[in-house]
């Protein structure tokens, strides 16, 4: 891919994923029915300020690995149905946590449950982005990316966790209902969340039999997710 067609795939990124913040504020804001939620604009703002950050860091160091996020689509049959729940469980998740406050569901959260949410959450999408400048490759689809030249990321998280994109998703997945202080969310945000954690075992074996080196690779560094644990 040349560098007008990445910089242009790149710009398609941010589009998709600035009409994906509109999606988010129209499944939080509508099923509340009421457009002065706070929570609701503080996760929508986390989102959006992601995308901002994202495309200011990444686009002038891999803008091909946006164009790629931009158009791959799943090939294997596992990608698809993970992604597919995922994606069913998340939104499910804030349809459910808008309809809790329109009807009120669900008892009153305690502040420093969203707080440790919010923090949380944004933690999460700072790994997310601190792994895609570290990977050039962090693809969102699970393939092996032979026509870029894929290698083994080792460097920043790497170092520490095979897969640090899947810790920082898994941990704004989980979150996000105690942003919007929902309780009857909260299941349906740590399913999404188990999604990403089956996910990565996956991909995990994935790499071990396909990408050149990356057997090696986790052969020193041994945690996939979390050290000590998995």
């Amino acid at each position: 891919m040349d560098d007008a067609a990445a910089r242009s795939g790149a710009r398609r990124w941010v589009v998709r994923e600035s009409m994906g913040v509109a999606t988010v504020a129209i499944m939080l804001m509508w099923p509340a029915g009421r457009w002065d939620w706070t929570a609701g604009w503080v996760l929508v703002g986390i989102y959006a300020i992601w995308v901002g950050g994202t495309a200011a860091l990444i686009m002038p160091r891999h803008p091909a690995l946006l164009a790629e996020r931009a158009t791959q689509r799943p090939s294997r049959g596992w990608d698809k149905i993970i992604l597919s729940s995922f994606g069913l469980f998340t939104a499910a998740c804030y349809l459910v946590a808008g309809f809790d406050v329109r009807y009120g569901w669900s008892p009153d959260m305690p502040k420093v449950l969203q707080v440790v949410g919010v923090v949380t959450v944004s933690a999460g999408y700072a790994l997310v982005a601190w792994s895609m400048m570290e990977n050039a490759y962090f693809a969102k689809v699970s393939r092996i990316q032979d026509d870029r030249g894929q290698t083994v990321a080792t460097g920043g998280p790497y170092a520490m966790v095979r897969h640090p994109g899947y810790v920082g998703g898994s941990a704004f997945a989980i979150a996000a209902p105690f942003v919007l202080g929902s309780w009857v969310a909260t299941p349906l945000g740590m399913v999404a969340g188990l999604m990403l954690i089956v996910r990565t075992g996956f991909e995990d074996r994935m790499l071990q039999e396909e990408l050149e080196g990356y057997a090696e690779y986790a052969a020193r560094v041994r945690w996939k997710l979390l050290p000590g644990i998995w």
